[in-house]
């Protein structure tokens, strides 16, 4: 894997992190590094080791919790994971929002921009689950973004980002449930992502595809489920739905997917879509059977690059390339055992947190999120902040 790698001091009080840092971000996925692909994490061996470390496992268990070997972990934080899928597109999806002159024409944008979030997954490894309060700020051009772990136990993500110049603004509060089935597990993305259109006084309400990792009888990755895309105040919705591939894992049918654009108050549907999130996919409007390509994954999710430091004096120390930097060195050296090290210091660096606020009679909140959570609405994650400063880590 392509990596910007950026060793450093950094001088903290806390003599536990006073010493030579790492800070380092890795390329995201994209086309060229589809699942499959990697021959690092090719079936059979570490099939047999994904096999093994769920042996013990029952069907139906959540493995949210569950402690992964640095060998089955990919080098990067779930955290970069959901930011990666907002920043790191070759071509501006964002400003294609405000460029529909109808309402129709900007739920299709955001219908395109919504699929250019999924992106391949490789097979038998896994993100780092996020610490509590960990953090990722990165800019894009004037599109400004930051995530902050607000929970841990259960692990619950939240987004914001902000374009002034588009007048633009991203709010996601993310839960991932992982169940293992015997012969697959499926991560659930619960939770909502919000997205803001000002200068039209739109907000899109959202939900993501869930990722489903099959073992049996061909190994491999995809995106399934019904992803249902609505504008609160226009009343236009589009429904979509992402198809597995077939039981023996035949690639002409996976990827596949399947909707429509309808209004909510007449039942009037205005458009079909159909294609597959990692080529093309099309729209056929149905007033007059004109087809049109929407999103071309080629263009949008490949030759992506790792973000970059440009002011490396304001990287917070809870920055996700500082906090899991050494250990994802270790993992791209393939030095196993530094690497269970450096993850031992992470989890341990944790525990004295926490035993430090327990002490002191003391209860963590993020800095960067006012958090909540009912039965009823489920977790809720609202910026403290209007808007989203400038970064100190950028990309191109």
């Amino acid at each position: 894997m392509i990596c910007v790698l950026i060793k450093y001091c950094l001088r903290l009080s806390d003599t536990y992190l006073s010493m030579a840092r790492i800070f380092l971000l890795t390329k995201p996925f994209s086309l060229e590094n589809q699942s499959d692909s990697d021959e690092n994490h090719k079936a059979p061996n570490i099939l047999r080791q994904v096999l093994s470390l769920l042996k013990n496992v029952r069907p139906g268990s959540d493995l949210s919790c569950l402690k992964l070997p640095p060998v089955f972990n990919m080098p990067k934080s779930q955290l970069q994971c959901y930011a990666e899928s907002v920043y790191c597109t070759a071509v501006d999806m964002v400003s294609n929002f405000n460029r529909g002159k109808t309402a129709v024409d900007r739920l299709i944008a955001v219908v395109a921009w919504s699929i250019s979030t999924t992106r391949p997954v490789r097979f038998g490894v896994a993100p780092y689950n996020p610490t509590l309060g960990e953090t990722h700020h990165v800019s894009k051009g004037n599109l400004n973004i930051l995530l902050e772990q607000v929970s841990h136990h259960p692990p619950v993500s939240a987004l914001h980002a902000t374009d002034d110049k588009e007048n633009i603004e991203m709010i996601w509060c993310h839960f991932l449930v992982s169940k293992f089935t015997g012969t697959s597990v499926e991560g659930q993305v619960q939770g909502k992502r919000q997205l803001k259109l000002h200068n039209h006084g739109e907000t899109y309400e959202m939900n993501s595809p869930n990722l489903l990792i099959r073992f049996l009888p061909v190994p491999g990755t995809d995106w399934v489920g019904n992803v249902s895309i609505r504008c609160l105040e226009t009343g236009l919705v589009a429904e979509l739905n992402y198809t597995s591939q077939s039981f023996f894992g035949f690639r002409s049918n996976g990827r596949q997917v399947k909707g429509k654009i309808f209004d909510a108050l007449s039942k009037k549907i205005l458009g079909k879509i159909e294609g597959h999130w990692d080529s093309t996919l099309t729209l056929k409007n149905t007033s007059d059977s004109e087809v049109r390509v929407i999103y071309d994954a080629k263009q949008v999710i490949s030759r992506l690059q790792a973000p970059i430091v440009k002011d490396l004096e304001n990287v917070w120390p809870t920055e996700t390339g500082l906090v899991w930097g050494g250990l994802s060195q270790r993992i791209l050296n393939k030095e196993w055992e530094k690497a269970r090290q450096a993850k031992k210091i992470v989890e341990e660096r944790q525990r004295e947190l926490l035993r430090e606020r327990e002490s002191k009679g003391e209860s963590w909140s993020p800095k960067h999120f006012k958090v909540s959570y009912s039965k009823e609405q489920g977790w809720d994650c609202s910026p403290i902040q209007r808007q989203v400063p400038n970064a100190p880590i950028i990309t191109l």
